[in-house]
C-alpha cells in the first residue's frame, strides 16, 4: 500500500496473531502496568503534521523477546474536531494498526498489548516511526476532518508515568460524562463492529447504560462516531419495541445482530449473562463468570495475575468467553458497566456477585450498595470454592436465599471441574452439560491412537 512502508498494510492482515515463539518484541501486555494510548485534540498551529518521533528506546535498540513499557501520544488538529471525537479516534488505533503485517495489537486505553513479529523486523519494520506512519496516514485518508496529526511513541518508563496518570484522568472525565444519561432516555443505540476481524459474529451494542465490552466506546463516543464517518464501523441501531426491560431485550437489537453476525446471533440480552448473553469480542475489560457451586458470579479484570476463586486464571477464562460466541455464564463487561445501575440486573445485580479481586472492590465501592459491599468476597476471604461458601454464610450474603439447601462444602483437595458448556460423545450420541460441575477422586487420562481404539499408549 505505502512505497517506503518495508511491510505490507492491507485489512487482509487484520486478525492476525503473533504467538510467542513468532514475536521478536512485545510493548505493554499484563506484565507491565503503565501503558496507554491516548488521542488528543489541539490547536492547529500547535500540530506538526507528520511528525513522528520515539522518545526512548526504539525496536532497533531493544533485546529480543523481551517486554517493555508503552505509550502512544497522538495529537490531533483541525477547525472541525471536537474533544468529543477523541475517544471515537483513539479506537481506529486498535483497528489500523492490525493492517500492518507482522504487528499485533490488541486492547485499548490502559491495557494494550503489541508485539511486532520476527518476520517483520526482519522486513524492515525496525522502528516505531514505521507504525506511526501508517496510522497517520490511514487516520488522515479515513478522517477528513484530521487536517494534521503528529504521533509521539514513549518507552522510557519515567517519559511513560506521568502521561499514564494524565491519560487515566482524561478516560474518567470521559466515562464520568456519560452517567447522567439513561438507555430510557433515548430511541437510538449503537453498534460497534471494530473487533469482527478477531470475532466474526461479535457486535457490541453500545447504550447510555452499557459501555462497549472495552471500555473504551461510550453512547456519547458511538453517536460522535457515527457523524463523522457515517459508512464506519460503529453504527446507529434503532431500539425498537422494548421485549423485556429487566433483560434488556429489543426488537431493533435482535435484528442488527441477526444481520450483521450472518444469523449467528438473533436474540441478545443486554443485562444478563445467561440464555441470549451479550458476545464477546476479546477486549473486554473484565468477565462476569458464574459460580454454580453458590448460584453467584465473580469478576476478574484483566490485569489481574493470580487464579480466581474457582481455580482459573483470567487468560484461560478469556479463552472461554472471546470469539463473538454466547456462552452462559462467561460474560465479558468492561468497567464502565460495572458501574451501571444495569449491570446484570435481570440476573440480580451486586446482590449475585460473590468474589471480586480486592483492588477491583476498592474501585467499585462507590457503586456498590452498602448492604452488600462487605458481603462480597476477595482474594484475602477466600481463594478456593470451599473457602467462599463459607464466607458467604457467615456473611449472610443475599445470594444463599438461592440455595435450595445448605451448600455441602467441598473438602480440600478434591478435584472441582467447572464449566458453562462441556460437550462429549457416548455411543454415537454427542452430549452437551450446561453449567457442569464435575467432582472426582481420580481421573485417568489415557491418550487413543487412530486405529488403536481403547488401547494405553
Amino acid at each position: 500500500m505505502f512505497d517506503d512502508i518495508p511491510v505490507d498494510v492491507g485489512l487482509v492482515y487484520a486478525g492476525e496473531r503473533i504467538r510467542k515463539n513468532d514475536m521478536y518484541i512485545e510493548l505493554g501486555g499484563p506484565d507491565i502496568i503503565e501503558k496507554f494510548e491516548l488521542v488528543k485534540v489541539r490547536s492547529t498551529d500547535l500540530v506538526q503534521d507528520g511528525v513522528v518521533t520515539v522518545q526512548g528506546p526504539d525496536l532497533s535498540s531493544m533485546e529480543p523477546g523481551k517486554k517493555y513499557p508503552l505509550g502512544i501520544m497522538i495529537e490531533i488538529g483541525g477547525p472541525q474536531l471536537e474533544a468529543d471525537f477523541e475517544g471515537v479516534i483513539e479506537r481506529r488505533i486498535h483497528e489500523y494498526a492490525n493492517y500492518i503485517e507482522g504487528f499485533m495489537h490488541l486492547n485499548q486505553r490502559y491495557d494494550i498489548w503489541v508485539r511486532v513479529s520476527k518476520k517483520g523486523y526482519d522486513k524492515g519494520f525496525t522502528s516505531l516511526v514505521v507504525l506511526g506512519k501508517v496510522l497517520a496516514r490511514l487516520l488522515k485518508n479515513e478522517l477528513s476532518i484530521i487536517e494534521r496529526i503528529q504521533i509521539t511513541f514513549y518507552t522510557d518508563p519515567d517519559l511513560i508515568s506521568p502521561l499514564y496518570q494524565e491519560a487515566r484522568r482524561t478516560y474518567d472525565e470521559r466515562d464520568a460524562r456519560a452517567r447522567g444519561l439513561t438507555d430510557e432516555d433515548v430511541d437510538v443505540f449503537y453498534g460497534c463492529a471494530l473487533c469482527q476481524s478477531f470475532a466474526p459474529s461479535h457486535v457490541c451494542i453500545v447504550t447510555p447504560q452499557r459501555y462497549a465490552n472495552c471500555g473504551a466506546i461510550s453512547w456519547f463516543d458511538g453517536r460522535a462516531a457515527a457523524q463523522i464517518d457515517p459508512k464506519g464501523a460503529i453504527f446507529p441501531i434503532e431500539k425498537g419495541e422494548c421485549l423485556d426491560p429487566v433483560k434488556g431485550e429489543y426488537t431493533g437489537i435482535n435484528a442488527s445482530a441477526k444481520k450483521r453476525s450472518l444469523g449467528e446471533v438473533s436474540r441478545v440480552y443486554l443485562y444478563s449473562a445467561f440464555t441470549c448473553p451479550h458476545t464477546s469480542c476479546g477486549c473486554f475489560e473484565g468477565i462476569a463468570f458464574y459460580i454454580p457451586e453458590v448460584e453467584g458470579f465473580g469478576i476478574v479484570m484483566r490485569g489481574y495475575r493470580d487464579v480466581t476463586v474457582n481455580g482459573l486464571p483470567f487468560s484461560t477464562m478469556a479463552d472461554s468467553t472471546a470469539g463473538g460466541r454466547q456462552v452462559d455464564g462467561f460474560h465479558g463487561i468492561s468497567l464502565e458497566y460495572m458501574r451501571s445501575p444495569k449491570f446484570l440486573a435481570a440476573d440480580g445485580g451486586y446482590a449475585r456477585i460473590v468474589w471480586m479481586p480486592a483492588e477491583l472492590k476498592e474501585q467499585l465501592r462507590e457503586f456498590i450498595s452498602e448492604d452488600i459491599v462487605s458481603r462480597i468476597a476477595t482474594e484475602n476471604d477466600a481463594k478456593t470454592v470451599g473457602e467462599l461458601q463459607s464466607f458467604l454464610a457467615e456473611h449472610a450474603h443475599p445470594v444463599i436465599s438461592r440455595w435450595v439447601q445448605p451448600a455441602e462444602a467441598i473438602p480440600e483437595g478434591t478435584a472441582v471441574y467447572t464449566a458453562a458448556e462441556l460437550p462429549f460423545i457416548s455411543g454415537g450420541v454427542r452430549i452437551i452439560l450446561k453449567n457442569a460441575r464435575i467432582y472426582a477422586d481420580k481421573v485417568t487420562i489415557i491418550p487413543v491412537k487412530p486405529g488403536k481404539t481403547g488401547k494405553e499408549v
